[in-house]
């Protein structure tokens, strides 16, 4: 059975239009209600299946936690609310408080005017394609309320941020600090304003922190993981020894070193990687994605550490690091993961085991990242009605093929549909700029002609 409404991460899209309503998120929340009731693992008779529910800071959250709440309780599901907190803060916080199941509220790095319905099982992954699968075939049927001393109840949790501030700490050695750092970071007005800052200063850094005043409508806008220029600046402007930018839900990273150049995930993933096997504790390889830069491939190679690429999508790599063994892998964009220390990506520890790195070896990042050599790489958005079937477009095929035929075995071409905006993402890679640019727009303008009809 195929998935209508999950995509890659959950499901999501635009406020008040299908499927993000009220109704909808309600009889979500009852249908996977019903899956936890119907699969109660070793839940005593009668104790209710648990859920946490965290959000990040859109104004849409307030109205979507309360359609979730009522939705688990009519199918007599407990509910546990912490307010605004970081997507991975919920997938540790559910396995740490032993809970069924957890749920975030977000659409992670995209604007406010969206927002989204992602879940955690109760050790703290995504939840399989299986049970996805097994909420959507009760998401057309009628609420039916249990019986009024079946309820579930509901409750705020007060301590989340305090839980989830400790566990990060703990993924930093205890024989480290950051005295002596001056570190920016930037929270892109979202869901780790209240965490991050905390977390580097109690670790002895100077914070500055920027992006941290959340009102609803500002989430993601201009500052953060997507948009590095403000880190940038600040990194200059207060003459900070390094930057970190995380996204509005706190899974993503880019970093900064003091001129301000910024570094993507790929190179921090690199970062982590090297030192791991300097230092004799890399477990296997490294998995990226269809996305990650060529050289970035190239340099792993040369310290002698396995790759593989996966598609795109954090879930897709944690499928190839559970079957490879392996416990380190990332996407350019940003998401990392570190198998050792979280089951799910999360950019503040993943920003720790890149301080780990420099504050070991006394290396900066631009000395760190001395032999990786990034192609030059194009990446273009053309946006398209939903629905739009890529592999029907024959115009696109042809211009593909011509490109690749160009490119002679120089480069790599990627075409691939978003899993959370209605995008045909078109990425050229290769060692010529200038032929790079040219490929990336030629087949963009086919892939907007084939979604104009054309």
């Amino acid at each position: 059975m195929g998935r209508k409404y999950f995509g890659t991460d959950g499901v999501r899209g635009k406020v008040g239009e299908s499927p993000i309503t009220p109704e909808f998120v309600m009889r979500l929340g009852y249908a996977a209600g019903q899956v936890l009731v119907a699969d109660r693992g070793s839940l005593p008779p009668n104790e209710h299946p648990t859920v946490l529910i965290g959000k990040d800071t859109r104004i849409s959250g307030y109205m979507l936690e309360a359609a979730l709440e009522a939705g688990f309780t009519a199918a007599g599901v407990n509910v546990l609310m912490t307010g605004p907190m970081p997507t991975p803060a919920v997938a540790y916080l559910t396995r740490a408080l032993r809970l069924q199941a957890g749920v975030v509220i977000s659409a992670s790095h995209n604007p406010f005017e969206d927002n989204g319905i992602k879940f955690f099982s109760a050790s703290g992954q995504k939840l399989p394609d299986s049970v996805e699968e097994a909420i959507e075939a009760r998401l057309d049927s009628p609420i039916v309320t249990v019986e009024a001393r079946q309820l579930g109840r509901a409750r705020r949790i007060e301590d989340a941020a305090a839980r989830y501030i400790e566990f990060c700490k703990s993924t930093f050695p205890n024989s480290l600090d950051l005295r002596g750092m001056r570190i920016v970071v930037d929270c892109a007005h979202g869901a780790t304003y209240h965490i991050a800052p905390h977390v580097l200063h109690e670790l002895g850094a100077e914070v500055i922190a920027i992006g941290n005043e959340p009102n609803g409508f500002n989430i993601n806008d201009e500052c953060g993981a997507t948009h590095t220029k403000a880190l940038s600046d600040s990194v200059r402007a207060h003459r900070a020894d390094l930057g970190i930018a995380l996204d509005g839900d706190g899974d993503r990273l880019m970093m900064a070193d003091a001129q301000g150049r910024v570094y993507d995930g790929d190179q921090l993933v690199y970062v982590i990687a090297r030192h791991r096997i300097q230092t004799g504790y890399m477990k296997g390889g490294v998995v990226g994605t269809l996305m990650t830069n060529l050289g970035t491939e190239h340099a792993l190679a040369r310290i002698q550490i396995p790759f593989e690429r996966a598609k795109v999508g954090d879930r897709y790599v944690l499928e190839r690091l559970h079957a490879n063994g392996w416990t380190l892998g990332g996407e350019t964009s940003g998401h990392i993961l570190c198998l050792d220390k979280h089951t799910t990506g999360d950019g503040i520890v993943s920003a720790l085991q890149v301080l780990r790195a420099l504050r070991e070896t006394g290396e900066t990042l631009d000395a760190f990242t001395a032999d990786l050599e990034t192609y030059p790489q194009v990446m273009i958005n053309v946006p398209v009605a939903k629905g739009f079937k890529l592999d029907m477009a024959s115009a696109v095929s042809v211009s593909v093929a011509e490109a690749e035929a160009a490119l002679n075995g120089s480069g790599r071409i990627v075409l691939r549909a978003s899993g959370t905006e209605p995008l045909i993402r078109v990425m050229v890679e290769g060692r010529d700029a200038d032929l790079v640019r040219h490929t990336a727009e030629t087949i963009a303008t086919a892939v907007k002609a084939a979604a104009a009809g054309g």
